[in-house]
Formats: structure tokens, sequence, C-alpha cells
């Protein structure tokens, strides 16, 4: 069996090394994996720090060469089984079983490395790809440890279970099939997290990471909620929240999270519907104007996430709340909460 891999992998990479590069980038890598497009991709969500992409892939791939690319990698199978062959350059083969929920973790960096499938299971594979950046990595990284990067190593692993890890990409996933207006801000927390997991779990290295047990002052507090009021309509990122009060994004998240009991994404998400309630009983702007101001893409998507956080939609509200001062249609400025 060996044997044969060995001839047959040789053979079958000298011809793909004339078309396959050494290394590519993290958007460039499903070209090389996969023969069809995602069925979901962050691409358009405008996220930074993460990747996230979905795809079919084919019952059966003979041998083909990945590329290495310089962020962290994660792959969740979400649906089917699999029989994997797979080595490094000059590495020993390994072969495994994978079933649904089993995870893989790539390094960036590193070297090429040869695979091939078969599907085991009578449905399609579907696998959940996310790439996290290797500068918010070491961002973090430099965050909450004294370590230097150079001296940490994450390792390659194939075919395991954690259930924290999944449901971090599971919750990407599902961010994209129904994105809120908190979108961007959602995924570079999401992203921290997943960056922090790694950091406290993954490392050959073991490092300690200070507890975080104060929390921001009521001026700090102002200042943020004061920037996120102002800035509604647009995409706010966790980057630029922490800014407002001189902390990075680790700490900035913690410290807000002790404060509030609340994700900057969940508190943004509030004040938008708290915003939204205001223009709903005191203008008489549509509601597709209405969804706008207040950081939704559209009417239907303000509509949906408003009946489920208030049990009731836009619409039955303001009728149901009519307020007996109302501004003209012109009126678009908003109230401070």
């Amino acid at each position: 069996m060996a044997e044969e891999f060995h001839s047959h992998l040789t053979k079958d990479a000298m011809d793909r090394k004339q078309v396959v590069p050494r290394s590519t980038s993290t958007l460039a890598f499903e070209n090389y994996i996969v023969t069809a497009a995602p069925i979901l991709s962050s691409r358009e969500a405008g996220w930074e720090g993460v990747v996230v992409r979905a795809h079919h892939i084919p019952d059966e791939v003979e041998w083909i060469t990945v590329p290495t690319v310089p962020d962290i990698h994660l792959a969740l199978v979400e649906r089917g089984a699999m029989y994997i062959e797979s080595r490094d350059e000059n590495g020993p083969l390994e072969a495994l079983h994978v079933h649904k929920g089993d995870l893989f973790l790539t390094p960036g960096g590193g070297v090429p490395y040869e695979l091939h499938w078969r599907n085991l299971s009578s449905e399609p594979i579907q696998v959940l790809h996310v790439h996290l950046s290797a500068d918010l990595f070491a961002r973090t990284t430099e965050q909450i440890t004294e370590y230097d990067l150079a001296r940490l190593e994450l390792p390659a692993l194939s075919g395991f279970q954690d259930p924290l890890l999944a449901q971090i990409a599971l919750a990407l996933r599902q961010e994209l099939e129904q994105p809120a207006p908190a979108g961007r801000l959602y995924a570079d927390t999401a992203a921290q997290m997943l960056a922090v997991h790694l950091l406290n779990h993954y490392l050959t290295t073991t490092i300690r990471v200070k507890p975080i047990t104060q929390g921001l002052t009521s001026r700090q507090m102002k200042r943020v909620t004061d920037y996120i009021l102002a800035h509604l309509q647009e995409q706010l990122s966790l980057e630029t929240l922490a800014q407002q009060v001189g902390f990075s994004a680790y700490h900035f998240t913690h410290l807000f999270r002790h404060t509030t009991g609340e994700t900057p994404h969940q508190f943004v998400l509030s004040k938008r519907l708290e915003q939204a309630q205001c223009l709903l009983t005191q203008t008489d702007l549509p509601l597709s104007q209405v969804a706008l101001l207040v950081g939704f893409q559209s009417q239907s998507h303000f509509t949906q996430v408003f009946r489920d956080r208030l049990g009731e939609t836009p619409r039955h509200y303001r009728q149901n709340h009519e307020s007996g001062t109302r501004f003209p249609l012109f009126s678009t400025k908003f109230t401070r909460m």
C-alpha cells in the first residue's frame, strides 16, 4: 500500500508542481481544493480577520497538492464521512476516517501537502472552512501574553473534536446565512474568541493569560455609547470601538462585557433597535428608511430582527405605540438614548 501510494504520489506531485504554487493567498486557497464555487462565503460581507466558506466537495478526489496559506486554517466536516490519506512534503503517510463534527487545524505557513479522499457515506460531503488572519492572531498574542509569537507554535491536527471551535465556526456560518446589522462586529468578536481559544488550548508551549477583573468607567462607557449612536448606519468594528477608549480589542471586549453583561455586538444591536423604536413612534419615515438609518441593509431583515427581539413587527409597533408628537418625513435626527 505504502509503495503504491509513494509511486502514485511522486508522479502526481511532479505533474502538479508545474501548476500548483507552493503558497497562495487565503482567498485563492479554494481554487486548489474544490471544483465548485462555495455555497456560502464571507467574501462580500466586509469581514476582516476571518474568512468563512462552506463547500460541497466531490465524493472522491485523486491526489492533489495543496499550497500553504499565511493564515490559520480550520476545517469542520458538516456533512458526510470520508477516508483521507495525506502527507506533508517528505513526511510519512497519514490515513484516517473522519465524520460529521470532526475538525482539521493547519497553522499558517509551513510546507505544501498532498491528499486524497473518498466519501464513505450516502450523503454529499460538506466542509466549512474558517481562516483566521495571522495578523489578528499575532495582535491577540501580543495583547494577552508576554511571549514572543516567534516562540509559539500551533500544531497541525486532523480529525479531532472540539465543541467550542465547532460552535464558533457554525455561529459564523449562521451569521452569513442570517446577517445581523452588527455582522462585522460579530465576526470580529468571534475571530478574537477563536484566537484566544487556540492560544489557551492548542499551543505546543503553555502560556498564562492574565484574567481581567475590572470594567470600563462611566466616562469610558459614555464615550463608546456616544460613538455607537453617532455611527449606527455604519459597519462598526471591534478595533474602532476599542480605540475610542484606548484599549486593545481583546481588553476592550472583556472590559465591556464585565461592565455591561453583553458583548459589543449585542449592545450595538440593542441600541439600533432602541433607535428604531424612537424613529417609528416619533417620525413618519417609511420603514425602509428607518431600517437604513439604524444600520440594517434591508427592510425585510429589519422586520425579521425587530420581530424576533421585540415580539411584533415594526409596522405593528408603530401602530400600537402612536405618539402624540410626530415629526415630518424629512426629520431624521436621532434621539440620543
